[in-house]
């Protein structure tokens, strides 16, 4: 009988059939989703030692590993084209001279992790060598060189597979990665094929939902679609990944910010694409949003919702540890559109007030449980909205997101007809603005004003004695801009750099979203 059994089982154990359930990953990373930097959408298969060296130490001198970009991630083209004699996967020599455990030792000196590629099939998508059928070797390589994280693609695999082969496939790498000892970050890349919100939390840290991600307004939008819907699949230690970020990366500031923003309500990896070493004060300007960043890593671990979705214009909860909830106004159509919900519908107790933060322009009001603003063509309103709570109407400096200066009353003085421009920020009272009960921005006693008593493109700004005029009126908006008549507080040439050295005055111009016309409350 015990070999009849022994017979049936292997016959079984052939055809793949009644296979054990795979265990669960349970590796205790990645509690929150993983923050960090990789080669692909910049650079593909044009990578080398010197670049992840570069851009690992701009990652430190910029704020971005003190924010929690943490992973260095080298992906396809790292190896030769053929294992050596032992059968062991061997760094290409031309690009990674030192070699990758020396790699990874830099990574690891700078308070950074080490990040790798390889493909779950015979061959990686640029046809080096895939781990299919050496998943213990490769992964005893890996924890050799020190890898903290693992990319693991799905090019070169068999034709005419089921989702149980996925799985099968998949959590080999997984249970290999287990025996090396070395925790190492498990990120799934079956580019969404089988469903694997419904499979890949007991494999994987993360698991692709959707195909590669380009630097366009159609891929963002399309690939937001494809994932938003997946939230009940993402916990600590699991999470749902539409790919990498492309801010930085050629798409303009606004659908960068709109682009960062939707990725961190919907708990997503915050994984940089852009050649950093080049990017600007603008793009480092979203990547080091504290206050966003907080929203993506809430150590509730909770993907936010899509409440409402109506005629392009929707509306995104995530609740929050503290019990706030961060709520996004999304608009995907060509012009400006106000995008509204109210305090219940995104899932927040009944209240006297609440205050409604914003996190971009970093303005606080308070609202009796309406939340609406107009919000830029493919573009996005964040509110951090906390109940029984007012907002607050303090003197702060108002800093630029071309510039990373402040608005600033030339020299110091009190001197009515002063220029206003921006410098940097040493919060002297000459930056501390305040938005009055009257409409006016105010500083030093001071009102900022369209000088001449103009409102017309191409005015210059300047301090006044407060006289309730028109030219003296300001609005802070929801998207970041500065107004007057209609048109917007402008760094003037702005959109290049040489537009943002100190002393550059600022003027009043036509509304155009860009970075230059962009302010946040400091």
């Amino acid at each position: 009988m015990r070999r009849v059994l022994a017979v049936l089982a292997t016959a079984v154990a052939a055809i793949g059939l009644a296979s054990p359930p795979a265990d669960a990953l349970e590796n205790g990373l990645l509690r929150t989703p993983p923050m960090g930097w990789n080669t692909w959408n910049t650079f593909e298969c044009n990578i080398n030692e010197t670049l992840v060296k570069q851009t690992t130490d701009l990652m430190v001198s910029s704020g971005m590993r003190d924010r929690g970009y943490t992973y260095v991630n080298l992906d396809d083209c790292w190896m030769t084209r053929s294992r050596d004699g032992a059968g062991n996967l061997v760094a290409d020599p031309a690009k990674f001279p030192s070699g990758l455990k020396a790699l990874g030792d830099y990574i690891h000196a700078r308070g950074m992790k080490f990040g790798i590629y390889e493909s779950a099939g015979t061959e990686t998508c640029q046809h080096y060598p895939g781990s299919h059928g050496h998943e213990q070797t490769d992964a005893n390589s890996f924890a050799s060189w020190g890898v903290d994280y693992l990319k693991y693609d799905n090019c070169g695999s068999p034709a005419g597979e089921t989702q149980q082969d996925y799985v099968r496939r998949y959590s080999a790498m997984r249970d290999a990665l287990k025996a090396t000892g070395r925790p190492i970050a498990y990120s799934i890349c079956e580019w969404g094929n089988f469903s694997p919100s419904t499979w890949a939390p007991d494999v994987g840290n993360l698991w692709r939902t959707t195909g590669d991600i380009t630097n366009n307004w159609g891929s963002i939008d399309s690939i937001y679609r494809q994932n938003v819907g997946l939230a009940s699949a993402a916990k600590p230690g699991a999470w749902n990944d539409p790919d990498m970020l492309e801010v930085g990366d050629g798409m303009d500031f606004q659908e960068d910010r709109a682009h960062f923003t939707l990725w961190a309500a919907m708990a997503a990896p915050l994984i940089a694409g852009a050649d950093l070493r080049s990017a600007s004060v603008a793009t480092f300007s979203t990547y080091l949003n504290s206050d966003v960043i907080a929203v993506d890593q809430d150590s509730l671990g909770k993907q936010g919702k899509r409440i409402s979705s109506s005629g392009g214009l929707d509306v995104l909860a995530k609740p929050l540890a503290d019990g706030d909830v961060a709520v996004v106004l999304f608009n995907e159509n060509s012009t400006m559109k106000t995008v509204s919900t109210t305090a219940a519908a995104a899932g927040l107790p009944a209240a006297s007030s609440y205050r409604l933060t914003n996190l971009w322009s970093k303005e606080q009001t308070t609202s009796s449980g309406a939340i609406s603003a107009a919000v830029p063509s493919h573009g996005t309103v964040i509110y951090r909205v906390k109940a029984n709570a007012s907002g607050t109407s303090t003197a702060r400096p108002l800093q630029g997101a071309s510039s990373a200066r402040c608005i600033d009353i030339n020299g110091n003085v009190t001197t009515p007809g002063t220029k206003v421009d921006i410098w940097d920020c040493d919060g002297g009272t000459n930056q501390s603005w305040t938005f009055t009960g009257a409409g006016e921005l105010k500083a030093n006693g001071l009102c900022l004003d369209a000088d001449g008593g103009s409102s017309a493109a191409g005015t210059k700004l300047i301090v006044w004695t407060c006289h309730g005029g028109a030219n003296q009126k300001f609005k802070l908006n929801p998207d970041g801009s500065i107004t007057q008549a209609g048109l917007c507080v402008d760094v003037t040439g702005g959109d290049k750099p040489a537009g943002n050295v100190n002393g550059v005055q600022l003027e009043l111009w036509g509304c155009n979203d860009d970075a230059n016309q962009n302010w946040q409350l400091r």
